[in-house]
């Protein structure tokens, strides 16, 4: 009876303790209802895919899961939320509409919302047909027949006329000038016709007529015909049979052989070579009729020359190359591109010595020369050394002045017909032509 008085005793007064401690320890080590909420909460966010891509994810901060919930729902409202457009009203001119336009764009941006799609106007997402004035169509015809490179091809055709010795004849050098002129540019009408869709991908080439679409491929072409057909005509009925040959060779060579090689070999720089050589040959037939060592070593210089040019040319024009397809030697094959360029350069000098061995100059035109022919090839060697843009930029150049300074040198140091005469060294056609000057 006493054990159970006392036991009694005890538990009623520590029953109050028992009950306050239990209370702290499933505070401490059980899963309260904040517990179970927030893990609820993260199931969702994890595993929902349609509540995780509109919530932002979250990291653990400190407050309660309930204060998280009305953030997130706040959150919410904030992304969703897409402000009113004003909508666009219809304006006198164009140029309000559209800065209209790019101001409710801005706004937009700024502010995080939705911009309804279809905002541009229809016409600045049409095609619009460009109209030709008559105005314009002199040097769009100019930049078709790329007049430049033209002019070119003319004044080495008149250096290979000015070189042949036979006395000169201002009528056969205009009809042959006139001729190759018009045969150029043929030919290069004939070759941005077949380039359009490969010169649209290169920023030096894409402002060109065609390209631009501001003529039509049916007028390039019949531009093209208007000048070719009477320019042939002119050189084989107005100067002789062999230079209009050589003239139509030269369209055929460009257009049909060159071109198409641009994209599937490096030997089109070769081919183009041969090409740029034959214009001084044609103006040497116009003037003596014949096919002689004198215009093959006028082919000769021209056909050098262009190496340097050219590639120093390609060098910058690299990526533009690539872009467009082309198969060039300064994409595909850098080191051969220098290596060739150094090599013609010497060439040149090579080249000028030979000219008093077949008796067209005096002996004083390689020493003259020399000193150009010379730089050239120091600014070769720089190239094929550095094999930078630096380098092949100055070589372009130097080959800009070099080519009329070396002719001009030529001309300057050219035997008379005199001379030649004495000697016996005039072709019959030449020499019945000096025959008719020396008589009464």
């Amino acid at each position: 009876g006493l054990f159970v008085w006392r036991l009694r005793n005890t538990g009623v007064q520590q029953i109050p303790c028992q009950f306050v401690h239990l209370y702290h320890i499933a505070n401490n080590r059980l899963i309260t209802f904040q517990y179970f909420n927030f893990l609820k909460r993260m199931y969702v966010t994890q595993y929902n895919k349609d509540l995780s891509q509109r919530a932002k994810p979250k990291s653990d901060s400190i407050m309660s899961p309930f204060h998280e919930l009305q953030q997130l729902d706040q959150e919410k409202k904030v992304v969703h939320k897409i402000s009113p457009v004003s909508p666009v009203h219809q304006l006198g001119s164009e140029t309000s509409s559209r800065n209209e336009l790019r101001e409710m764009k801005s706004a937009a941006e700024t502010e995080d919302s939705v911009i309804p799609v279809g905002a541009e106007s229809k016409e600045d997402r049409q095609w619009k047909e460009m109209k030709l004035r008559l105005d314009d169509l002199p040097g769009i015809l100019a930049r078709l027949s790329k007049i430049k490179l033209t002019a070119l091809v003319v004044s080495t055709a008149s250096a290979g006329f000015a070189m042949a010795p036979v006395p000169f004849e201002l009528t056969c050098f205009l009809l042959a000038s006139l001729g190759t002129g018009l045969a150029s540019c043929a030919a290069n009408s004939i070759n941005q016709f077949f380039e359009v869709p490969f010169d649209s991908n290169m920023n030096r080439t894409k402002n060109r007529p065609l390209v631009r679409g501001q003529i039509s491929p049916l007028l390039a072409v019949c531009f093209a015909a208007s000048c070719g057909i009477p320019g042939i005509a002119l050189l084989t009925l107005g100067v002789n049979p062999l230079t209009g040959a050589l003239g139509a060779f030269n369209i055929f060579l460009y257009t049909c052989c060159y071109t198409p090689l641009k994209r599937m070999s490096i030997a089109n720089t070769w081919v183009g070579a041969v090409v740029g050589a034959i214009p001084p040959v044609m103006g040497w037939t116009a003037a003596t009729g014949s096919l002689d060592a004198g215009a093959l070593l006028l082919g000769g210089i021209l056909y050098s020359w262009q190496f340097p040019h050219f590639n120093a040319l390609s060098w910058g024009l690299r990526e533009d190359y690539s872009r467009g397809g082309y198969c060039m030697m300064s994409v595909t094959h850098p080191g051969l591109c220098r290596r060739v360029a150094l090599r013609h350069c010497l060439a040149l000098i090579g080249l000028s010595t030979v000219a008093p061995v077949l008796d067209i100059t005096t002996w004083t035109f390689p020493i003259i020369s020399l000193p150009i022919n010379l730089y050239i090839s120091y600014l070769g060697f720089r190239f094929y050394r550095d094999a930078d843009r630096s380098s092949s930029r100055k070589l372009f150049f130097c080959s800009l002045w070099h080519l009329p300074m070396l002719l001009l040198v030529m001309f300057t140091c050219k035997k008379s017909v005199l001379e030649k005469e004495d000697k016996g060294d005039l072709p019959g056609r030449s020499r019945e032509r000096a025959m008719e000057i020396r008589l009464p």
